[in-house]
């Protein structure tokens, strides 16, 4: 192998047939070489190739063949060892070598993606050079890129770092006539809306996703099911209540697992724990997340849910009685019944010195009302005095006011009087 490699670097051969004996000698490695050293072999023949035997155009071509050889090899330490010494040796020429610079950072982010490392794969595809002028690239190309990468960052959960990336698919998108990659576009959008918790945007997204017909069926089943998933976890209120609507009319959604707790929800009724612990073991790491005030994703929208479907079984229950509803504690269940009302998500009204809920059980708006704010301990006859008293003063104020305007001081129009 040393032997043959210096043979051709000082061989008086030209150019023009220098090239046959390399292709020669990556053939012989690639059969003889024995696999504890077939990354050694492999690392001295590309030091060879870049090295100052062979001028640039004719080393491009023995580079391309030496990439392809190593796409096909078995061993993903070979390829790993090889390729990233390849990637170092062209390290201060990569502006003549572009293209192979490309095809090594993509063959290697296959391979680390094979491995499940795909933080590693997503670096690999960023340090592709997709604006250059050295070399013409398509925007499919330049987009299939970003989605891949987007992709790769999202089965990390980095939301951040996907989103990034596919801002840059979003701004050339419209360029790209591939129907292929307009699928992983949105399919990739739904994700990142799933792992920001926007469920009932994400739910929307999968449910579209779901009626392409460019898809298989199973891919299609799977992306009904996220959508169910994420209505479920969206909160509770009108607008979750036409997503899941819109899911429970689908005729395929009752060939799923989820269309147990997808039609209780959908019919307001309420769920037990046993059917919540079943629905918990199919949801993802970021679904069973914490919040801010340390209950999870699922625990939030099932409580919101129970306490839905609890304002139309009861008119008026006791905090205590909601509570034991809830399995939560009295406080929680009222903090839980005033923030709905609050946002318009349920109607009704709280006697906080009787320590009663009254359900009106009408649909909630959805939309904030500064009226639900007035709820924390007052009735409808205290909010009545309140709003007398307040008519009052300002009445005795306008009149104050008026006679101060007067040509005469108001304690001389007292004296005449």
């Amino acid at each position: 192998m040393d032997v043959q490699l210096m043979m051709l670097e000082t061989s008086s051969v030209s150019n023009v047939g220098k090239p046959q004996g390399y292709n020669q000698l990556l053939s012989q490695i690639i059969t003889t070489s024995k696999q504890q050293d077939l990354s050694t072999n492999l690392i001295k023949y590309v030091d060879s190739l870049l090295g100052e035997t062979l001028g640039i155009v004719a080393a491009r071509p023995l580079l391309n063949q030496f990439i392809e050889t190593l796409r096909g090899i078995d061993g993903l330490e070979v390829k790993l060892n090889a390729g990233q010494h390849a990637l170092q040796a062209l390290q201060n020429r990569v502006v003549s070598f572009e293209e192979q610079d490309a095809s090594i950072r993509v063959m290697l982010a296959d391979t680390y993606q094979e491995q499940e490392e795909y933080i590693e794969a997503a670096k690999m595809l960023q340090g592709i050079q997709l604006d250059s002028s050295q070399r013409k690239v398509s925007d499919d190309t330049k987009v299939e890129t970003w989605i891949r990468i987007c992709r790769l960052f999202l089965e990390e959960d980095d939301t951040t770092g996907a989103e990034g990336y596919l801002n840059r698919a979003k701004n050339l998108l419209y360029k790209v006539d591939n129907k292929e990659l307009h699928l992983m576009f949105q399919l990739s959008q739904a994700r990142i809306l799933d792992s920001r918790r926007k469920f009932l945007e994400a739910s929307q997204a999968y449910h579209n996703f779901s009626f392409s017909p460019v898809l298989d069926t199973e891919e299609r089943t799977r992306a009904l099911s996220s959508a169910i998933i994420c209505a479920i976890l969206a909160p509770a209120g009108p607008q979750r209540s036409r997503a899941l609507g819109r899911l429970f009319k689908d005729e395929r959604a009752a060939q799923l697992d989820e269309f147990g707790i997808l039609e209780k929800m959908f019919l307001d009724r309420l769920l037990s724990p046993a059917e919540v612990a079943k629905f918990a073991d199919k949801l993802s790491p970021h679904q069973l997340a914490q919040t801010a005030d340390g209950s999870t994703v699922l625990a939030k929208a099932v409580t919101e849910h129970n306490l839905l479907g609890a304002s139309r079984l009861y008119n008026t229950i006791s905090v205590d009685e909601l509570a034991l509803l809830l399995c939560l504690e009295a406080e929680k269940a009222e903090e839980y019944a005033a923030r709905m009302l609050e946002q318009g998500r349920l109607t009704g009204r709280i006697d906080q010195i009787e320590g009663v809920i009254f359900f009106d059980g009408r649909e909630g708006s959805g939309e904030k009302t500064t009226s639900s704010l007035m709820h924390h301990g007052r009735n409808r006859g205290v909010r009545r005095w309140d709003s007398n008293v307040q008519a009052l003063a300002e009445g005795l104020e306008r009149v104050s006011s008026s006679l101060q305007s007067n040509v005469l001081p108001v304690g001389q129009i007292v004296s005449a009087s």
